[in-house]
């Protein structure tokens, strides 16, 4: 794979983040509407700008560190980027207008505990980790997979934590 499919791959990525930026603002209303109240806001500014240097990390450390694409980790990796999308979209389907990029919680619905959500309680973050070191991997960005993983598991700790609160809240 050469850096400019590599770099086509990255801007995929980047429109399917804009289209969960569009499913989940039209989710926000329709949560807000039915008394949704939003909490843990405080950490989702850095979760933005988190997320928009893993793709800037991935093009940059290819291009100017001139990475290269090997075959025996390149193509395992690209599957798993295939399968952590594969998973993110599943728990939006199974989450409907309950799913968001923010932590948003109806009074009332009940917990969703199908789908993934059988299997774990928090699969979303599955698909952002793996997608997190395996999308750079494909073509060698060590550098941002570990510095995103490292960084990522911290802001995951926040977000966990305050969407368990919020769950426990909403379901107490």
């Amino acid at each position: 794979m050469s850096q400019v499919w590599y770099s086509v791959l990255v801007g995929l990525v980047a429109a399917e983040r804009l289209a969960e930026l569009v499913v989940a603002k039209r989710n926000l209303a329709w949560s807000l509407a039915r008394g949704g109240l939003e909490t843990g806001s405080g950490h989702y500014p850095f979760m933005v700008v988190l997320h928009t240097g893993l793709l800037a990390g991935c093009l940059l450390e290819v291009w100017a560190a001139d990475r290269t694409f090997t075959v025996v980790l390149g193509w395992p990796m690209l599957a798993l980027v295939i399968a952590a999308q594969a998973l993110r979209w599943w728990c939006i389907r199974v989450l409907g207008h309950q799913w968001n990029t923010r932590i948003v919680v109806v009074p009332g619905l009940p917990r969703v505990t199908c789908g993934p959500y059988r299997l774990f309680p928090h699969p979303n973050y599955v698909a952002v980790v793996v997608e997190g070191f395996a999308l750079p991997l494909v073509h060698g960005a060590w550098l941002t997979a570990g510095l995103f993983t490292l960084v990522n598991a911290g802001l995951l700790t926040v977000r966990i934590r305050a969407e368990n609160q919020a769950l426990r809240s909403a379901h107490a």
